[in-house]
């Protein structure tokens, strides 16, 4: 952005009252969320529940083991507009750090109880919200573990997809994280959002940014 001014860290960016987009200006411009790679885990076989709650699976009466946490986010473009309709898509690993996919060699405990894989549009106001649990850790390779995270795939009619990452603050790994590490040091902070509790349960605000396709 050469004359744009670039807003510090999560400021534009966090919504949770709905009202900080509303606050643009012709001179700041939103960042555009940055991409995080799909990895090799999204989903390969359909499945019929891919509702907002990925605790519960539709006929099961056991709801999944781990922390419940619920995440919430706005959808907006670069003039802080919000975004209607946009597919949010996300994926993750159970609280042992396994994917229910075929291809994860992780020896870590399944979760037959948990979805692992959600769909959700955007309201009118731009707004998703989903039900989990928090993902668990899990190795990649020697000297490598990656510290818990959501998939995210973003798409709407007009606009660039975006699939990227959610981060959780306070979290070690993060530092050492070679795919977070990737991230523009100025703009990691928008992938790693801070969770506290709400209503008794860890609630977080992941706001995204889409471009218009011009």
């Amino acid at each position: 952005m050469s004359n744009t001014r670039k807003l510090s860290r999560r400021s534009l960016l966090t919504t949770s009252a709905g009202v900080a987009a509303s606050a643009m200006t012709a001179t700041a411009m939103a960042v555009v969320t940055p991409a995080n790679p799909e990895g090799p885990y999204y989903p390969k076989q359909p499945q019929i529940d891919k509702d907002t709650d990925l605790t519960l699976i539709e006929g099961h009466t056991e709801h999944a083991q781990g922390t419940t946490i619920r995440v919430t986010g706005q959808v907006l473009d670069e003039n802080g507009d919000p975004v209607e309709g946009a597919l949010v898509d996300v994926w993750q690993a159970n609280t042992y750090g396994r994917y229910h996919h075929e291809d994860d060699p992780n020896p870590a405990p399944r979760d037959p109880n948990f979805q692992g894989w959600g769909m959700v549009k955007t309201d009118a106001n731009g707004r998703y919200s989903f039900t989990t649990i928090k993902p668990g850790a899990y190795p990649v390779k020697e000297n490598w573990v990656r510290p818990p995270h959501i998939h995210f795939k973003v798409s709407r009619r007009g606009y660039h997809e975006i699939t990227t990452q959610m981060y959780f603050a306070g979290e070690s790994l993060n530092e050492s994280d070679a795919l977070l590490s990737s991230v523009a040091k100025d703009n990691r902070d928008l992938l790693v959002v801070d969770f506290q509790p709400v209503d008794g349960l860890p609630s977080g605000d992941f706001p995204i940014v889409l471009a218009k396709v011009v």
